[in-house]
């Protein structure tokens, strides 16, 4: 049997020799051949929520294919970096492998342990210097900003929480999760008081505010509604089958009967968490 170092290198040759064939321009794949960064972008963002996906239903073997088809996207997007010559697997394993020493000195330099705290305001400061720096770079094309490379790409909800903690970062921020809750609680009177072209725009200040409610709650904001998503739809099935098993027609229930049906799946959640 291998060593396992030596099982990884090779799997990853397997893998990176299995992507050049696939982009080879006479003997690859027409679809892979045809495909741009801009194309594969969202199989890649797609693939990272399978993940996640596989994770919360605690499925081990899910976990192992979803992160294969991950790790494809990576191998796919260094591919056509190297095509191109701007990159490839080594270097974007090599910077991934300097930015982690870099910004763990407390494991790989001797710069204490320090608290939790006090290890995150330094990961922290390290990316705020990174973004600095790249901002300083002569054609970079990116002004220095605390906001910078904050992924456009990113759940608008998990984006607005992000925004907000680096906002934050330099003193623009709520007090405390008090003072959130008083600005949700104006954002609803907006909302309320907006005219149909406006309550777009309100809704969305109502919903970056409940965003960093959640952030000074110390909740995830994504994994939060994901979570709600979650309950819906559980409560929404079992409603369908409490119905079903009733012979009575979904179409035809009244808000009332809706509702009886919900406060009873809630009642069985409850008896059987018990």
């Amino acid at each position: 049997m291998s060593r396992p170092d030596s099982r990884v290198q090779d799997s990853m040759l397997r893998l990176l020799g299995i992507m050049r064939r696939l982009r080879d321009p006479s003997a690859g794949c027409p679809w892979d051949r045809e495909q741009t960064f801009a194309s594969i972008a969202s199989y890649t963002i797609e693939e990272a929520y399978e993940v996640a996906d596989a994770i919360a239903r605690g499925q081990p073997a899910d976990i192992e294919s979803e992160l294969g088809d991950l790790l494809f996207q990576v191998v796919f997007h260094a591919q056509m970096g190297e095509e191109r010559g701007w990159f490839d697997f080594a270097s974007v394993a090599d910077a991934i492998s300097e930015k982690l020493t870099v910004r763990h000195p407390h494991v790989f330099a001797d710069a204490g342990q320090g608290s939790k705290a006090e290890l995150t305001r330094a990961w922290e400061d390290q990316k705020a210097r990174e973004r600095a720096a790249r901002g300083a770079q002569p054609g970079s094309g990116e002004a220095t900003s605390e906001l910078a490379d904050v992924p456009l790409a990113l759940p608008a909800l998990a984006r607005a929480a992000k925004l907000g903690k680096r906002a934050g970062r330099v003193g623009f921020d709520w007090p405390d999760a008090g003072g959130v809750r008083a600005k949700i609680e104006e954002e609803l009177q907006e909302v309320a008081a907006a005219d149909d072209g406006d309550r777009p725009g309100e809704l969305g200040d109502l919903l970056f505010a409940v965003a960093n409610w959640a952030r000074h709650l110390g909740a995830d904001p994504e994994e939060a509604l994901r979570l709600a998503n979650a309950k819906f739809e559980r409560r929404f099935r079992a409603m369908e089958e409490l119905a079903r098993g009733r012979s009575l027609r979904l179409g035809q229930l009244d808000a009332a009967a809706w509702d009886g049906l919900w406060n009873e799946v809630k009642k069985l959640e409850k008896s059987g968490e018990s």
